[in-house]
């Protein structure tokens, strides 16, 4: 499965894409609202890059990664899984993007991640995706937003105590 925007192709990760999502999630500024904001060790990456593959394999989606066609770089990725984190909004398919930090502010995220919720609607046939945001982190909100995405719930993520906003959109 490979979908392509203007500027990115975006196919299913693969465990060979460990050691560049490693440099993402090693960023102190990338990680900052991420789980309890801290960065992951190349391990950590590791055992959820083949998780991710694993997932792609028995489902048929999960996360996309997201390289720039023009250079082959891996710029990051999005992708569609279940905010089991979060039971109060369950069920749901939860929308999430991660781009690496030097390609901040170029509008991938939101281009990953609109062609992610095309597939999520059309391919998968969903009726509505969700985005769980950190609460103050105002440039994904941001990214939300440029979706199309509303404002459903604030909450407080379980065990974390980390302050969430919940994003929705509707096919």
């Amino acid at each position: 499965m490979e979908l392509r925007t203007e500027r990115l192709l975006l196919r299913p990760l693969a465990v060979a894409d460990a050691e560049a999502l490693a440099a993402i999630n090693a960023d102190p500024e990338v990680m900052r609202y991420i789980g309890n904001g801290r960065p992951l060790t190349p391990e950590e990456t590791e055992a959820r890059t083949a998780k991710a593959a694993a997932h792609w394999d028995e489902h048929g989606w999960g996360v996309f990664a997201a390289v720039e066609s023009a250079t082959g770089a891996f710029v990051g990725w999005a992708a569609l899984a279940v905010p089991s984190f979060l039971p109060e909004i369950l069920p749901a398919t939860e929308l999430g993007w991660r781009v690496r930090r030097d390609r901040w502010g170029r509008g991938y995220a939101p281009e990953a991640a609109r062609a992610v919720a095309g597939f999520a609607f059309g391919d998968l046939g969903l009726d509505r995706v969700v985005s769980c945001i950190h609460a103050e982190n105002a440039a994904s909100i941001r990214v939300a937003e440029k979706l199309g995405m509303s404002l459903e719930r604030e909450t407080v993520v379980p065990g974390v105590g980390v302050p969430c906003s919940v994003y929705e959109l509707k096919a």
